[in-house]
């Protein structure tokens, strides 16, 4: 009797058990994609303006269903598409990742290089040859590889070689940009070595090389064409029109609205015939869209095409999401949409208005640097070179004088600051060894592999020269209003935490964000935590 009491209560009990699994929520499986969005130079304000000619299902989508942190901000200056890109792609910043910009300095030739070139790995339809070498840490996609042993794909399409190449990092099945000569969707041997059939097909038909003398851009409709949304006015004359010709036609056509469409139909095709998303492993979609300026114009002269960019933008997340939805599953999809969080600075004529400006001219300041240098140690070419902001020292020279970089820094910083138009000098061993408040964005964008010995901030307006090459341009470092959205699996909208614009959220915490939601290792330089 005992041994049948015992037995019964034991079943009760594994009864009460199995009864109380079965009440709990199952844990959630990770998404079988990611899709992670990158808007190069996507702005709230103009995102806010142009909502009355939005539809349903793409950024009003986005928007409403998704958690939407409003403020984010790059935590270093200067931002610009490349470095913003291996941000979100490493978690980190160029202090750490190296991407310092689109372009630096090599310090071996003397020459500006680009930051994804690589002479050891050729292109793919395109001359351009490329690589992920420059990027000094492991990325979302690499961990993404290392997690699954390899087996979760890895894709990443945009119009830029660099943001196609950053994005998919050292461990991608390809990097997809398209060329400036040709208009061919291309890669690196990097990555491929021989083009497979379905992007071969795609191509022959629906590539911008095989439309582009057929093509206008024109507005989208009627009201993107006549009015005004951001200002609120009716246009005088005719809608803009636009066609495409010439060497740079390509290029030109990259910073069009009309290459969302290219990147969508890329996206979607991609998809299909790579089965991404099909297994119980998750692979990662990096997409970069176009929301800049066209042609490089002033805001003034491309009111209408930069209105016509963004509904066309919507329209073109409106297809993707759509497509999604159909072919995979909202419930399996983790989607992810940010901007680069900068704005190509406007010509301005601050001095015709009469708002202060000047010229800081970085080639005069070079030769009376080597002036005051020689007169406290010899005449000789201490100053090796200058590039953008930065003033390059001769570290051989030094080291044949047994002059430290630290005394010769400091000299140089000195007689810096007293000039015209200065508002800071950093050293580069101040950056490398000293961290605050002040100098914390200009040492998180510094990286001693790639950056002068003397950093200068100009003040508010003004320009900086280089009369050896004739560049010039104005540093801006104004906040751009941008947000992050993630949307899709395991999201509803009051999982947002508060942002506002006193206390953004820095973009390098997407990285681990999505690392988590997937459960796997944030990149090897991440150190920011999640969001949620």
């Amino acid at each position: 009797m005992t041994n049948i009491k015992i037995y019964l209560t034991l079943l009760a009990v594994l009864a009460f058990h199995a009864e109380s699994r079965a009440q709990q929520p199952k844990a959630g499986a990770t998404p079988k994609l990611v899709v992670s969005i990158a808007v190069d130079q996507l702005r709230t304000d103009y995102m806010e303006a142009f909502a009355p000619l939005y539809g349903e299902g793409g950024l009003k989508r986005l928007l409403g269903q998704g958690a939407v942190l409003a403020n984010a901000a790059y935590p270093f200056a200067p931002v610009d598409r490349a470095s913003a890109i291996a941000a979100i792609a490493t978690g980190t910043t160029p202090y750490y990742n190296s991407i310092v910009g689109g372009r630096w300095l090599n310090r071996e030739t003397l020459r500006p290089v680009g930051c994804v070139d690589d002479q050891r790995y050729q292109g793919m339809l395109t001359s351009e040859t490329a690589s992920p070498a420059g990027l000094a840490t492991s990325s979302l996609a690499d961990e993404l590889k290392v997690a699954t042993g390899g087996k979760g794909l890895v894709y990443a399409i945009a119009p830029f070689r660099d943001a196609a190449v950053l994005a998919a990092g050292h461990a991608a099945d390809a990097a997809l940009w398209i060329d400036d000569i040709y208009g061919q969707w291309c890669s690196s041997t990097y990555y491929l070595q021989t083009m497979p059939q379905w992007l071969s097909s795609f191509n022959a038909t629906n590539a911008p090389g095989e439309r582009i003398g057929r093509i206008a851009w024109e507005p989208l409709t009627e009201q993107t064409g006549t009015f005004n949304h951001y200002l609120q006015t009716t246009i005088d004359g005719k809608p803009f029109s636009h066609k495409f010709k010439g060497s740079q036609r390509f290029a030109e056509y990259k910073r069009s609205a009309l290459v969302n469409t290219d990147v969508t139909d890329m996206a979607m095709r991609c998809v299909t015939n790579t089965g991404m998303g099909r297994d119980k492993v998750t692979d990662l979609l990096a997409l970069t869209y176009y929301a800049g300026r066209f042609g490089q114009q002033s805001m003034t002269d491309c009111q209408m095409e930069l209105q016509d960019t963004y509904v066309r933008l919507d329209l073109e997340l409106d297809r993707l999401l759509t497509y999604i939805e159909r072919n995979i599953g909202l419930d399996d999809v983790f989607v992810v949409l940010t901007s680069t969080g900068y704005s190509d600075v406007e010509p301005a004529d601050y001095e015709r208005f009469r708002i202060p400006t000047g010229t800081f001219n970085l080639s005069r300041t070079a030769s009376l640097l080597n002036m005051y240098l020689g007169a406290i140690w010899g005449q000789d070419m201490y100053v090796e070179t200058i590039y953008g902001n930065q003033i390059f020292l001769n570290h051989k020279l030094l080291e044949t004088k047994k002059i430290s970089i630290g005394e010769a820094t400091g000299r140089a910083q000195e007689l810096v600051a007293m000039m015209d138009g200065v508002r800071n000098v950093y050293t580069s061993l101040q950056l490398l060894t000293s961290q605050s408040a002040q100098t914390e964005k200009t040492r998180n964008a510094f990286n001693p592999q790639h950056c002068g010995d003397i950093i200068v901030e100009t003040a508010p307006g003004w320009r900086v020269l280089n009369e050896d090459t004739h560049e010039s341009h104005i540093p801006d470092a104004s906040y751009t209003q941008f947000p992050i959205i993630f949307f899709g699996a395991g999201v509803s909208p009051a999982l947002a935490p508060a942002s506002t614009a006193a206390n953004p959220v820095g973009i390098e915490r997407i990285a681990p964000t999505i690392a988590r939601a997937i459960r796997i290792r944030a990149p090897n330089a991440c150190t920011a935590q999640p969001i949620f």
